[in-house]
Formats: structure tokens, C-alpha cells, sequence
């Protein structure tokens, strides 16, 4: 599949601000991060901005920008509809907690209520995203039992990173979230590495033989293709990456994502509200690129089973 840079951009945007808000939420109603008028005000700015960045960039891969607002109509049959939904519904507690973080100074008791309901928003949101793409069974490495774990671990992970540099800046339980965040991060890492083993090793679901119903009288093979030029379907939905970049983009996700990321945090537990915030702030930006080249794999070796109409071999 095309790998389009505002899908790319909306899926990992959109799971950090949700990851971030999901944490904001429990760990101000539990007391670990004190409520208070610039914690609130960066905590929340950031949170929001990357979902609602990330939302409306999703809108720049449609047709009509501008009727995206029909999709959440087919909230009963269409996953990408549940996610509109989802998103719209939780912005309102979250939009309740921040003004009792900033406004009242207060994150737990009454105010407490809202943060868990924005965090149990933020987890139905990052699944309804996760699950548009594991729903789609024309797909074989979007339609795996890891793409969902997947897609909440790297969420949860991305606004881990995030919420250290609050932490660090603002003061609260370091050790407790750099932990966290780490044990995310290493968790994010086994799925994603199964995934791709997975996905490298599984047999193709779809030949030209089964996708025609000719597989039982022999190897079928395309004669004339069904297009003299490119088109739509395979400018979308026929890219292709040679699996010597497969392997380097992957090594570039891990150490930039990872490792680099794991080392910041390690000295920004270490440095606390001395300055850790600085740290911490590299390790965001360093795991924050290390997803985007994870996504943009995730885009780029996906095959449609469209395309052995057009010549491949398997999907």
C-alpha cells in the first residue's frame, strides 16, 4: 500500500495525544502528577494538539476533505466511522479534567471521574483506529491478531515519552513512569518484532490461482495486464519496498525508537526535575521518529489482494 504521509502522520500524532491524555488521566486521578496551572496548560495543549493534528491530517487523504464528517454516519458497520465517534465523545471529559487540572488546581476526586473517563476514551479511540486496519481481510499483514496490541502498545509508548518530559519539568512520580514507559516501549517491541517475523514467514493468503477460482487446474499466470498505464489501484494499493530497505528501515525504527530513547529516559530518572526534562524531551523526539518510520512499514509492505490482477504473484 501507498504509504501516504498524512495517514502516517495521523496514526502516530493522534496515538501519542491519546497515549499522553490516557496517562494524564490515571495518573493525575492517583495522585502521581500534581495538578497544576502550566502542567495543565503544557500537559493538555500537547495532548490535545497531536490528536486533533493528527485527526484532521487524516481528512487530507480523502477525496472531499470536506465531507469527512458523513463517514461517522456508518458508525454501526464502519470502524473508521466508531473512530469519529470516539474521538468527538472524549473530548468532552477531557475537556471537563483539563479545566479542573489547570482552572481548579485538582485532578483527583470529582475531577478524578472525568480523567478516567477521558482515559477509557483515549483506549476505545486507539482501537477503533487499530481496528479499521485489522478488519480489512483483503490485506493479509493488516489483518493479524498483532495489529491491534500493536497499535495500543506504541500509543501507550509514544505518550509515555511524552509524559516524562512533563513529569521531569513539572515534578511527580519520575521513577514510577520512566519505568512504565519503558516496560511499554520493550513490550511494543516484542509485538512488532513477532509481527514481522509473522508476516515475513506466513504463507500468502491469495494467489492468482485462488483469486481467480482457475487455482485447481494449474500455476495461473497474468497474460495482458488490465491497464496499459498506471492507474489509481496501483499507485495506491501496488507499492512496493525492496526487502534490503525492509531490513535497514527496521534497524533505524529499533535503535531510534528504542534504544536511543531507553538511554535518554535512564538519565532523565536519574536527573529528575534537576533538568531531566531536557532528556526527556530527546527521548520523544527520538522514539517519536522511530514510530514514524515503524508506520510508514506498516503502510509500505502491506499487500492488497487487488494486485494479483494486475501481475503479483501473491498477496
Amino acid at each position: 500500500m501507498h504509504p501516504a504521509s498524512s495517514v502516517i502522520f495521523f496514526t502516530t500524532a493522534s496515538g501519542a495525544g491519546y497515549g499522553l491524555l490516557f496517562l494524564m488521566g490515571l495518573a493525575g486521578a492517583a495522585g502521581l502528577m500534581p495538578a497544576g496551572l502550566w502542567s495543565g496548560l503544557v500537559g493538555f495543549a500537547l495532548a490535545f494538539g497531536l490528536i486533533t493534528a493528527g485527526l484532521l491530517a487524516s481528512t487530507f487523504h480523502l477525496g472531499h476533505p470536506e465531507r469527512a464528517w458523513r463517514a461517522m454516519s456508518q458508525w454501526r458497520s464502519s470502524w473508521l466511522s466508531r473512530e469519529g465517534m470516539a474521538a468527538i465523545v472524549t473530548y468532552l471529559p477531557a475537556g471537563i479534567y483539563a479545566l479542573g487540572w489547570v482552572l481548579a488546581g485538582e485532578a483527583r476526586g470529582f475531577w478524578g471521574v472525568f480523567g478516567i473517563l477521558a482515559s477509557a476514551g483515549a483506549v476505545v479511540t486507539v482501537v477503533c483506529t487499530g481496528m479499521i486496519y485489522a478488519s480489512l481481510r483483503t490485506i493479509r499483514q493488516w489483518h493479524h491478531p498483532l495489529v491491534l496490541p500493536g497499535y495500543l502498545l506504541f500509543s501507550l509508548y509514544t505518550g509515555g515519552l511524552w509524559m516524562a518530559v512533563l513529569v521531569c519539568a513539572f515534578g511527580g512520580d519520575v521513577t514510577f513512569l520512566i519505568w512504565t514507559t519503558i516496560v511499554a516501549g520493550a513490550a511494543a517491541a516484542a509485538v512488532k518484532w513477532t509481527y514481522w517475523s509473522k508476516i515475513d514467514t506466513d504463507a500468502p493468503v491469495t494467489t492468482a490461482g485462488t483469486a481467480t477460482g482457475l487455482g485447481h487446474l494449474g500455476k495461473v499466470r497474468m497474460l495482458d495486464g488490465p491497464s496499459t498505464s498506471k492507474n489509481f489501484v496501483m499507485r495506491e494499493m501496488g507499492y512496493r519496498v525492496a526487502r534490503k530497505h525492509v531490513h535497514k528501515l527496521r534497524m533505524i525504527a529499533a535503535v531510534a525508537g528504542l534504544v536511543v530513547p531507553f538511554a535518554l529516559l535512564m538519565v532523565a530518572g536519574i536527573m529528575g526535575t534537576a533538568g531531566g526534562w531536557i532528556p526527556a524531551l530527546l527521548a520523544a523526539l527520538c522514539g517519536s521518529l522511530g514510530v514514524v518510520v515503524e508506520r510508514w512499514l506498516f503502510f509500505a509492505q502491506a499487500t492488497h489482494v487487488v494486485t494479483t490482477y494486475y501481475g503479483a504473484e501473491a498477496a
